[in-house]
């Protein structure tokens, strides 16, 4: 693809300044649009060394209003975005509805380091685009000898001596290896939803025009579409033509322990959880334990147990209620990304991203097209934790009906629990085949290798709180090696 690009083209000088001028006036216009129609943007900058990508910024973001954007420099890593996944110091940085984010260098360097593949750079983008946002990729390149040209006059002005590095000049050398692995790159990621655009960057009122034009007609697409469509935003009645698996209908909710049985049993598990913990800090190994199951399916319980054990500076709960305003104008996974722990650390989910396939399938926040790609999505986005080292652990307390049904009348007869208790968890209740399709279908769809399903019989309250120590003591003691 590179070498066939014709690297000198320029802009014609008599005709730029005309055309600029209208270009800019038409991204301002467009950015007002996409606020008002609630069209998140990201725009990417990608390219050889000194090619101009920050002059290309600079110079695209003056007809904008700075109140709606905000702008990335990602060449290096922190110290706190190093202690997590390689995705995570993106994906909590994406745009809310209405604005546009634009990154100097992105997610793409680590199909370079080896920390993603090109497939996942695909399905990452599309469940952005799937979900209504506009992504605008623009690759500038240069020849070898202006590269050498460009990097010898930063490095003789004192003031821009500093951004010119030993691998920059090694890139140089290579440049025909370079060359080559952005080929590569683009070829493999190219996609219709978010394909690349080749800048010319030799001229710089050439790429500066070609990257307005690309820019601008982007966004008129993104408007044109939204207006003649606009349906990520739309809601469906429940379809009701899901899979039955019949998944929890063969769980054997009659397993029970003694109180003796109960005691011994958790002081032992809790006391291997407390070394657990402490292993788990040094050797830099995150966790998530995600909770999900039926209203009074004993969540809580399961989780006082587990962490009355362990240290509170190395885990954070997180209780996930229905997302707030600043939640619902981001994909649906921002808001569990921005909580993902770092490296040692433990996040223990109460309710999880689960609710995309369940609260929000069954009562219609989300449309068909969207929940059904939320299995995807989710495997993916937990494919991406595992590989990166963490532990992923998810569990469906159950229960059955007449059981909830018990804890219920007890909820509303003891003074001190009545807040569990509202007329939404009795409502629920006459959905309840239908919660029990949808979570047969998440189950089946979600349950993989690396991050896998356990379904605890929950009906014994003793029974469930001693299975989830086990499980999550045993997959520890297996990691760690203990």
């Amino acid at each position: 693809m590179l070498d066939k690009i014709e690297m000198k083209k320029k802009a014609d000088w008599q005709e730029y300044d005309a055309k600029m001028a209208h270009l800019e006036i038409q991204m301002g216009e467009l950015q007002r649009k996409c606020k008002n129609k609630g069209i998140p943007i990201m725009i990417l900058f990608e390219g050889f060394e000194a090619s101009g990508k920050g002059t290309m910024i600079n110079k695209m973001i003056q007809p904008l209003d700075p109140r709606g954007f905000k702008v990335f420099t990602m060449e290096k890593e922190t110290k706190e975005e190093r202690m997590h996944p390689y995705l995570w110091r993106y994906a909590t940085k994406t745009p809310a509805k209405g604005r546009m984010y634009i990154f100097d260098r992105s997610w793409y360097q680590g199909l370079f380091t080896g920390e993603l593949t090109a497939e996942e750079i695909r399905q990452y983008e599309r469940q952005y685009t799937e979900d209504g946002m506009l992504i605008v990729k623009i690759f500038l390149a240069i020849t070898k000898k202006e590269q050498k040209k460009r990097l010898a006059r930063l490095e003789e002005n004192k003031s821009t001596k500093w951004r010119v590095t030993k691998s920059d000049w090694k890139k140089n050398e290579n440049y025909e290896k370079v060359l080559a692995d952005y080929d590569d790159m683009l070829i493999q990621t190219d996609i219709p939803e978010a394909p690349w655009t080749v800048v010319e960057a030799m001229d710089k009122k050439y790429a500066i025009y070609k990257i307005f034009s690309t820019v601008v007609a982007a966004m008129e697409r993104a408007v044109n579409q939204c207006e003649t469509e606009c349906s990520y935003n739309s809601k469906e009645e429940y379809p009701g033509d899901e899979i039955r698996n019949g998944v929890l209908n063969r769980i054997d909710l009659s397993l029970d322990l003694t109180p003796e049985e109960y005691k011994r049993k958790r002081k032992d598990l809790q006391k291997r959880m407390e070394i657990l913990h402490n292993k788990m800090y040094l050797q830099r190994v995150p966790v998530i334990l995600a909770f999900e199951g039926w209203d009074a399916g004993g969540k809580g319980g399961a989780i006082k147990r587990i962490t009355q054990c362990m240290d509170p500076r190395g885990y954070e709960v997180v209780p996930v209620a229905a997302p707030n305003d600043t939640e619902r104008a981001h994909h649906y996974l921002w808001r569990f990304w921005n909580k993902f722990p770092k490296d040692g650390h433990m996040a223990i989910f109460d309710r999880t991203w689960y609710g995309r396939v369940l609260v929000e399938r069954i009562e219609g926040f989300a449309t068909k097209r969207e929940w059904q790609r939320a299995y995807s999505e989710i495997n993916h986005m937990e494919s991406h934790l595992t590989k990166s080292g963490a532990i992923v652990l998810k569990f469906w307390m159950h229960i059955d009906k007449e059981e909830q049904e018990k804890r219920f009348r007890a909820r509303q007869e003891t003074p001190e629990k009545q807040w569990k208790i509202t007329d939404e968890d009795w409502r629920n209740r006459e959905k309840w085949e239908e919660y029990e399709r949808a979570v047969d279908e998440m189950i089946v769809r979600t349950s993989t290798v690396s991050a896998p399903w356990h379904i605890i019989e929950a009906n014994s309250k003793l029974y469930a709180r001693i299975k989830v120590l086990e499980i999550v003591v045993e997959a520890l003691e297996q990691r760690l090696l203990l």
